[in-house]
């Protein structure tokens, strides 16, 4: 990909804000949907401005192990759903749930540390012959199908109950429109900042429609709610998770921790599947191996103390995000010092009331109008891995069938706490079947190329 700003890259201080801010947009609506869900499910006082402040963190931990050469943002992990349920639940009290979150992350770290450890001794060849182009294009393609399902609902959500589902459409449409033309036919700053440029149109549109429909009594056009501005102040200290602990150390207990390990620890061998796959992804966006520089050890390690520091401060375990990847793709613009101030405005936005505020009112639909985007790149980019792949070839054939089927038809197993979520289903049942079909050696074509 020609890149306007390659990885070392140092655009003008403007611009960098602009490209956080960019950044920030991308990254938003996950990043906080975590603790929304969890506080939901559990009961529990997790706050989006201790996740969003607890992501910056993470990131900048992130960016400290790969020395800037990696340019994404790691934000909240829906992966870890399941294991942050298992902290608040059984008999353990809610304290002591909250000390679970960090109990939990250190574990889920520890063995990212003992698997950048391996990687350091064996080398990473035994990865790369593990899971071959083959295995890693359809799984990128599937982290993005996956997530489809989750932009077409928003794109057609109001944030209002009453508001039309119409005219959510339309909001989250003129988003998803201004994006794609600022993106292909605007000048420098355009391309660069084409989701800055859909979310404000479309946060206006919201709001001209929303004006129009309350001086008219017709609340099928009000798709945008302000309360999160009602008596927000202006700076405010988030709730951080291990100020929510309290002193419930005391509540936990052997089979407690033993709870917390069986929950935690196989989500973090599943995670570190996504790990590999989005750093293949980055790897053919940016035009370097970042598996061999700064290398999968130390992505490894700054992604998993990164992912505890994000779950120390915000109680949700960190990832890479595919959304942060997306906007490098669409954007070109590689350069971690965009991803430093990202890392930044996250910290210093998660302390000023208004602008959470801003962030929390963003249309439903207007974001899912951008994620449209997002998630397709995500996709489109391990199209383009399958490129170098010949499905002329059974074997190949048949391992890109079982990850696309699996993935597009959201196969996921759980073993009691312990959830295998689609896209790592489909990855490991991609990886048997390679291993089953192994005794086929490459370039023997089962199904010789159509003769025009």
């Amino acid at each position: 990909m020609n890149l306007i700003y390659g990885i070392k890259d140092r655009p003008k201080f403007g611009q960098v804000i602009l490209f956080a801010l960019q950044q920030l947009l991308a990254i938003m609506a996950a990043t906080i949907a975590v603790p929304s869900v969890v506080n939901q499910v559990t009961g529990s006082a997790l706050t989006a401005s201790a996740a969003l402040f607890g992501a910056g963190v993470g990131t900048i931990v992130y960016l400290l192990f790969t020395k800037s050469s990696s340019p994404v943002f790691l934000g909240s992990s829906f992966a870890f759903l399941g294991p942050m349920f298992s902290a608040f639940g059984g008999a353990a009290s809610m304290a002591a749930g909250y000390w679970g979150l960090v109990i939990g992350a250190a574990m889920a770290a520890a063995v990212y540390v003992v698997l950048a450890i391996v990687v350091k001794l064996c080398g990473i060849a035994w990865i790369v012959r593990l899971m071959p182009p083959v295995i890693i294009g359809p799984t990128v393609a599937i982290i993005g199908l996956s997530l489809s399902g989750n932009a077409v609902a928003d794109l057609m959500s109001s944030s209002v109950e009453g508001g039309s589902t119409y005219t959510a459409l339309i909001c989250g449409l003129f988003t998803m429109a201004v994006v794609m033309v600022c993106s292909t036919y605007g000048k420098r700053i355009g391309r660069l900042i084409p989701f800055i440029i859909g979310v404000l149109a479309g946060y206006a549109l919201a709001s001209v429609l929303a004006l129009i429909g309350r001086a008219t009594g017709n609340p099928a056009l009000v798709v945008i709610n302000y309360a999160a501005f009602e008596n927000c102040g202006f700076l405010k200290a988030p709730d951080f998770n291990f100020l929510l602990g309290g002193g419930g150390l005391g509540e936990i207990s052997g089979s407690y921790l033993l709870t917390i390990f069986s929950a935690y620890v196989p989500v973090a061998f599943v995670v570190f599947a996504e790990h590999l796959a989005d750093h293949e992804n980055l790897s053919t966006i940016v035009g370097e191996n970042l598996l061999a520089r700064p290398g999968l050890t130390r992505t490894l390690l700054g992604d998993g103390i990164g992912s505890f520091c994000g779950a120390f401060f915000g109680g949700c375990p960190n990832t890479t995000y595919g959304e942060s990847i997306a906007c490098v793709a669409i954007t070109r613009n590689a350069s971690t010092v965009t991803i430093w101030g990202c890392a930044v405005l996250c910290i210093l936005i998660s302390f000023i009331a208004p602008l959470m505020a801003f962030l929390q009112t963003i249309p439903s639909c207007v974001m899912g109008g951008v994620c449209v985007t997002l998630y397709g790149f995500i996709a489109v980019s391990g199209f383009k891995m399958l490129q170098r792949v010949n499905l002329n070839e059974n074997r190949n054939l048949f391992v890109a069938c079982v990850i696309f089927i699996t993935g597009v038809g959201g196969m996921a197993v759980s073993f009691g706490a312990v959830e295998i979520r689609t896209v790592a289903c489909a990855l490991i049942l991609g990886i048997l079947t390679n291993l089953l079909l192994s005794g086929k050696p490459e370039g023997e074509n089962d199904q010789p190329p159509l003769q025009k």
